[in-house]
């Protein structure tokens, strides 16, 4: 009997295969609700997450941004502006104003987010890049308030600061702090006599005074990376004397601008004896104070820019109308696709370029 009802309590076959059925039944449901939904929803949703994903900035590229590698900038421009900084004065505290600089630039050309995109719309095509466009304010050293309005524009730019000025070394400290970059506004001698001020090179001078003179004021301004000279309509004509001012800037590893306040200067012929890079100026921004003016100036320089070689445009501190109408057309100057930059991004940038070839 015991056997008889142990065998009663099995299962019959039928059940199990009834159960079976139920679990097919139940998944097929699913499987039917799904097609539905997919085929209700179709593919959107997916390709919004796609293009969503596209149009957020890669980590990959910002950790990668060359700007990070503060030794690697620092060394690089040095070898871009001639060879590399030579025992003695100075070479120490210069290679370590590259280096603190490198971080500078580094740090302002981190890899910015892409805008976001609604699911569903493409991503903006990239702006055309019609070219940079330099801008160096002379004259600093003088006035701070003057020199808040060029501080507080948002976009890289050069300033000048005269040496030997009751505010040339605060001058320097605040284009620092800005983040903006620093340039030694040599004095030289001019045609007529006029007075270049403090800390100026003469005619009458022998070649090692000149570098005597330039190497002080160098020193006095903490974090220069560049001169130009203030006026020097006679003094760019004089071969010994430039010869020694470009031989410093290049022992040094800093870059040297040509106000060309004059024609017949020798800094070409001297910069290819030397085999360093110097640049030009293309435009004066202020020769009148006239807005009109300024904005005629400002498109000279585009001009240039759209040729495929930098445009390297002169201002003055003193001119309040110029650091007004820079204010207003920089987006629209970013919005055409120039670029505003520094002549020491531009040498990174261009070492950089040619180390990955």
């Amino acid at each position: 009997m015991a056997g008889k009802g142990r065998r009663s309590a099995k299962r019959p076959r039928g059940a199990g295969v009834a159960f079976s059925a139920t679990q097919t039944g139940f998944a097929l449901g699913l499987l039917a609700l799904g097609i539905v939904a997919l085929l209700v929803l179709g593919p959107k949703p997916v390709k919004a997450v796609v293009d969503a994903r596209e149009a957020e900035p890669s980590v990959a590229a910002s950790e990668a941004d060359p700007g990070h590698n503060l030794e690697r900038d620092a060394g690089a421009f040095q070898a871009t502006s001639g060879r590399e900084l030579e025992p003695g004065q100075g070479s120490q505290r210069d290679a370590g104003e590259l280096l603190a600089t490198a971080a500078r630039l580094g740090a302002e050309r981190k890899v910015t987010s892409s805008p976001r995109v609604k699911p569903g719309r493409p991503a903006p095509e990239k702006q055309v890049d019609k070219g940079s466009l330099i801008i160096i304010i002379d004259d600093a050293g003088y006035d701070l308030r003057a020199l808040d309005a060029f501080l507080a524009l948002p976009f890289p730019l050069t300033i000048a600061v005269l040496p030997g000025l009751p505010h040339s070394a605060e001058a320097a400290r605040k284009t620092l702090l800005a983040g903006k970059e620093l340039i030694l506004h040599q004095p030289m001698e001019a045609l007529g006599g006029e007075d270049p001020g403090p800390g100026a090179l003469l005619l009458s001078m022998k070649a090692d005074e000149a570098t005597r003179i330039v190497q002080e004021n160098l020193d006095s301004l903490p974090g220069v990376l560049g001169l130009n000279n203030h006026m020097g309509s006679a003094l760019t004509r004089d071969h010994e004397l430039m010869v020694a001012v470009l031989e410093l800037a290049k022992a040094r590893g800093i870059y040297y601008v040509d106000s060309l306040t004059a024609s017949g200067t020798v800094t070409k012929v001297i910069a290819r004896s030397e085999s360093m890079t110097t640049w030009e100026r293309s435009v004066f921004l202020d020769n009148s104070p006239e807005k009109a003016m300024i904005l005629r100036a400002i498109s000279e320089g585009k001009k240039k820019a759209e040729t495929g070689s930098p445009a390297i445009m002169i201002g003055h501190v003193w001119s309040q109308e110029l650091a007004t109408t820079l204010q207003e057309l920089y987006p629209m100057l970013a919005e055409e696709g120039f670029s505003l930059s520094t002549i020491a991004r531009l040498m990174l940038e261009e070492a950089h370029a040619r180390s990955r070839n």
